[in-house]
C-alpha cells in the first residue's frame, strides 16, 4: 500500500488513553521536587507529604461522593478490578460460604480473567448476556441471582461500545440477594457524573490515564464497613489494605484530573454533538455499515461502527497514515487477532466484528477533527473494499 498523505494529526482514541492535562502536570511537579518526603515518616518532611496525601484523597473522594477513608489508591484500573472482584468473592466465601460470582459477557479482560482465576479456586461464575444494544439482560440477571451469589460485577460503561449499564438497578437486585456489588467505572469516571452513593455500589474502580492523569495511578472505592482481604502485604500503607510507599506525585495528579473532569462536564454535550455528527455522516454516506451499541445510552464521545467487507486492522493502519488515531476495540487486547468478544456478545458475526472501528472523542477534539475524519474515511473504506474479493459493490 502506498502511504496516504498526512495533512494533520487527529487523536480520537481517548478510551485507550488520554494525554496528561497541562493542569495535572503542573499540579504534580511540586511532589517531584519540593514535597518529596515519605508520608509514613514522622519528621517534618514526612508530615508535609502526609498532609498533601490526605488533601488529595479528600479532593478525589469529594468528586466521587464518598468519604476519604473509603478511597484506596492503586496502580490503575486493572489492579483495582482484581482487588475488588477477587477480594470481594473470597470475603463472602469466608464470611457466608457463598461461592457464586456473576458478571457480564462484555466486561474488560481484567474482570473476565479475574473470574477465570476465581473459577480455578472453585467459584462458580455466571456470565449474563447483553441485549443487541449492549445493555445487560436484566431478566437473565434476575434468574441468575441466588442465595449463593457472593458478588455481582458489571461495568458502568463499556470500553468498546460505550453502553452505560443501569447500575443503580443492578445494585438493588444484588443487595436484595445478599450479594456485594462491584462496578468497573474506568471508562465512566471523567465522562459522566459518578456518585457512588447514588449508584448504590459496594466497590468501584477507576483509572487516572483515562481522564488526563498519568498511567500508573488508579483508585478503588470500598464502602465503609466492608473489609475485604488486603491486597499487598508490607508496611501497612492505605490503612493496612495496600502496602507500599504511596505514589504522591501521581496521587496528586489523579485528584487534579478528577476535579478538572468534574469542572468540564458541561463540555460533554459538545462532544456528544461531534460524535453524533460523525455517526450520521458515516451511516448516511458509507454503505454496508453497522452501528454497534445503544445510540443514546452510551458515553458522549464513544462511536463504534462496523464496516462490512474490510478488516479493522487495515482501516486503522491507513487512517494512521493519514494522521488519524482510532482503534478497532479495546487497547488492552489490540494485539489479538481474535474478533472483539464485546461485538460477538451483541450477536455480530465474526467477519463483521473484524471490521469494527472505535472512535472516542474527548475535550481536546474539535469540529475540525471530525471534518478531517469525514474527509479521509470514505476514501479509505472504498479503497479497502475495492481489494476485497467478496465485496458486492455499493449498489447491492
Amino acid at each position: 500500500m502506498e502511504e496516504v498523505t498526512k495533512e494533520r494529526f487527529v487523536y480520537a482514541d481517548n478510551a485507550a488513553t488520554t494525554p496528561v492535562a497541562p493542569e495535572v502536570a503542573e499540579a504534580m511537579t511540586p511532589y517531584f521536587t519540593a514535597v518529596w518526603g515519605n508520608p509514613s515518616s514522622m519528621y517534618s518532611k514526612g508530615r508535609e507529604a502526609r498532609k498533601a496525601l490526605d488533601s488529595a484523597r479528600e479532593r478525589a473522594s469529594k468528586v466521587l461522593g464518598c468519604a476519604p477513608n473509603e478511597l484506596y489508591f492503586t496502580s490503575g484500573g486493572t489492579e483495582a478490578d482484581n482487588w475488588a472482584l477477587k477480594g470481594g468473592a473470597r470475603f463472602m466465601r469466608e464470611k457466608q460460604g457463598r461461592t457464586h460470582v456473576i458478571t457480564s459477557t462484555i466486561e474488560h479482560p481484567a474482570v473476565l480473567r479475574s473470574c477465570e482465576a476465581l473459577e480455578r479456586e472453585g467459584f462458580r461464575v455466571s456470565r449474563v448476556n447483553v441485549c443487541k444494544n449492549g445493555i445487560l439482560d436484566m431478566d437473565e440477571l434476575r434468574r441468575t441471582l441466588d442465595g449463593d451469589t457472593a458478588i455481582v460485577a458489571v461495568m458502568y460503561a463499556n470500553n468498546e461500545i460505550g453502553t452505560i449499564q443501569p447500575i443503580e438497578e443492578i445494585s438493588k437486585l444484588a443487595h436484595e440477594a445478599g450479594a456485594l456489588m462491584f462496578t468497573d467505572a474506568v471508562q465512566a469516571v471523567g465522562s459522566i457524573p459518578v456518585d457512588v452513593n447514588a449508584l448504590g455500589v459496594d466497590m468501584l474502580s477507576l483509572s487516572g490515564h483515562k481522564l488526563g492523569a498519568p498511567k500508573g495511578i488508579g483508585a478503588l472505592y470500598m464502602r465503609r464497613g466492608l473489609k475485604i482481604n488486603k491486597y499487598i502485604d508490607g508496611g501497612g500503607q492505605e490503612r493496612g489494605m495496600r502496602s507500599g510507599t504511596e505514589n504522591l506525585p501521581y496521587i496528586a495528579g489523579l485528584a487534579e484530573a478528577l476535579e478538572l473532569a468534574a469542572s468540564r462536564m458541561d463540555d460533554m454535550e459538545r462532544i456528544r454533538r461531534m460524535r453524533d455528527r460523525l455517526a450520521d455522516y458515516i451511516l448516511k454516506n458509507i454503505p454496508h455499515t453497522i452501528y454497534n451499541g445503544d445510540p443514546s445510552r452510551r458515553l458522549p464521545g464513544n462511536l463504534n461502527i462496523s464496516f462490512e467487507y474490510i478488516e479493522g486492522e487495515s482501516l486503522l493502519l491507513l487512517l494512521d497514515m493519514a494522521g488519524i488515531c482510532i482503534s478497532t476495540g479495546s487497547a488492552c487486547s489490540s494485539n489479538s487477532l481474535e474478533p472483539s468478544h464485546v461485538l460477538l456478545a451483541l450477536g455480530l458475526p465474526a467477519e463483521k466484528a473484524h471490521g469494527s472501528m472505535r472512535v472516542s472523542l474527548s475535550h481536546g477534539n474539535t469540529d475540525e477533527d471530525v471534518d478531517y475524519i469525514i474527509e479521509k474515511l470514505p476514501g479509505i473504506v472504498s479503497r479497502l473494499r475495492s481489494m476485497s474479493p467478496i465485496y458486492p459493490g455499493d449498489d447491492k
